[in-house]
């Protein structure tokens, strides 16, 4: 019996492998891969054993800005690879898709594929942060096979940065459409869930999914609730999303206790029943000040949510503006504030951009598209190569 080739996909932590992966990778363990996750250790690789993918703890993997640790991570990594002698290194995230890309090749793995979740610049960033960034993408695509944009609009940075055509593919993101189903809200569950989690009857639940760092717009979330905490349309946000102090814009207990003095803004912490939750949503949204393409979004409009969003890369391509949503600018927390007023007052409009939100969730934002592109380039990489290509694959 041939040996099933060995596919390592390379994240910070193991919340991404578990959480934003996990679909994908039982995906590839089924088409034939011996798949395994090399993160830092953490609560979610007991999950991904379970399933059968083996992970690898990456000791210096940190998501702090610390290039002694980057560095660290680099070498461990050669080594991992080197004992692991994997056929496909695929990695994800911006510090591991810059170390993860030249450890593989330092470490002579055969095919190198990198997924850009959104560069970590954009055109609109200081000149600084881009003359890094870019620079950095730079060097580390010169070490890979093929690069896997999850939006369009990175494309022409990629190309400016001579990043030859032919090992860019625009990948798109999506989602469990089982899990993520409009169509299982059951209207009496949904109203329990409400009472549950602080929602009065006569309140618009206006939700917001996202780990607890400024970057995701917070600051301008908590002061459109400021604003609109008197209003006759009387509207509570709920928040729901771990605590991510490994970051330097973390929120911090204090932050939180003075959103909660608002009034009309609830904390929920970590939360595996998200799907539930945003069925006891009215209105879905995401002030980003940065996105690739973002999964809570995809969800939230398959779940057959109105979205407020920023006018942002990412936020672009998941909300159709008027049609499944609006776009408000970015650090606006006044246009954040009347958007949100807007449809709460509107219960028509809201139904209209939900019905939209469904229909584009199963036009655009399946999970098995993904899936589908990256098996097909890992086919057409190791056919390159000539490696044994899984039958299930081939």
């Amino acid at each position: 019996m041939t040996a099933r080739p060995v596919l390592v996909h390379v994240t910070t932590t193991d919340i991404s492998l578990e959480l934003l992966l996990g679909p994908q990778l039982r995906a590839f363990r089924d088409a034939g891969f011996d798949v395994v996750g090399v993160s830092a250790p953490g609560p979610f690789t007991a999950a991904l054993e379970a399933d059968g993918i083996r992970h690898v703890p990456l000791r210096h993997a940190t998501r702090s800005m610390a290039l002694h640790h980057d560095v660290a991570a680099l070498g461990e990594l050669v080594r991992v690879f080197r004992d692991l002698a994997p056929s496909i290194v695929h990695t994800h995230n911006p510090k591991p898709g810059v170390y993860g890309r030249i450890a593989a090749r330092l470490a002579r793995v055969p095919v190198v594929v990198n997924t850009v979740h959104g560069l970590y610049a954009t055109p609109d960033d200081p000149w600084k942060k881009r003359a890094v960034v870019y620079s950095l993408e730079r060097i580390a695509a010169a070490a890979s096979d093929a690069e896997l944009l999850q939006n369009s609009e990175d494309v022409p940075v990629l190309r400016s940065l001579r990043v030859p055509a032919s090992r860019i593919r625009v990948l798109g993101n999506g989602v469990d459409l089982g899990r993520f189903d409009h169509r299982s809200v059951d209207p009496d569950s949904a109203r329990r869930l409400r009472a549950e989690i602080g929602v009065h009857d006569d309140e618009i639940a206006v939700g917001v999914v996202g780990r607890l760092v400024w970057e995701k717009g917070y600051r301008e979330v908590f002061e459109a609730a400021r604003q609109l905490a008197d209003t006759s349309a009387k509207v509570r946000f709920v928040v729901v999303g771990p605590t991510d102090f490994d970051k330097a814009d973390a929120i911090t207990s204090d932050d939180i206790a003075a959103a909660e003095a608002i009034g009309n803004v609830t904390f929920l912490g970590h939360r595996n029943d998200v799907e539930a939750l945003y069925g006891a949503f009215d209105i879905y949204v995401l002030a980003s000040y940065r996105e690739g393409f973002p999964r809570s979004a995809m969800e939230a409009a398959a779940m057959g949510l109105p979205i407020v969003a920023t006018d942002i890369r990412g936020c672009r391509q998941v909300v159709e503006r008027e049609r499944t949503g609006l776009l408000v600018p970015v650090r606006d927390p006044a246009a954040l504030a009347s958007a949100i007023d807007r449809l709460a007052r509107d219960a028509d409009t809201r139904s209209e951009m939900s019905i939209a939100a469904v229909a584009k969730a199963h036009a655009e934002f399946d999970q098995h598209r993904v899936i589908d592109i990256t098996l097909d380039t890992y086919r057409r990489l190791l056919e390159d190569h000539g490696i044994a290509v899984p039958a299930r694959v081939a």
